[in-house]
């Protein structure tokens, strides 16, 4: 079509936004809480561990009881 021009690759850096690295381990942050807080989410989960109230992905095995018991 006139005056389409071909797709000619990636978009320029836009000068508004600029790079953002993650405090500690210096990779880019892309997500928004991300590029707030500092810290990408591996390395936030790294500093902030959950609290003890909240459950983890670990369940209880049901077990047998022992023979003789």
């Amino acid at each position: 079509m006139p005056g389409l021009e071909p797709d000619t690759g990636p978009l320029p850096p836009d000068p508004e936004r600029r790079t953002v690295r993650c405090g500690l381990c210096g990779r880019p942050l892309t997500g928004a809480e991300s590029r707030r807080s500092g810290l990408g989410p591996a390395c936030d989960a790294k500093l902030h561990p959950p609290g003890p109230d909240i459950p983890v992905r670990r369940r209880a095995a049901d077990q047998d009881t022992l023979p003789g018991m």
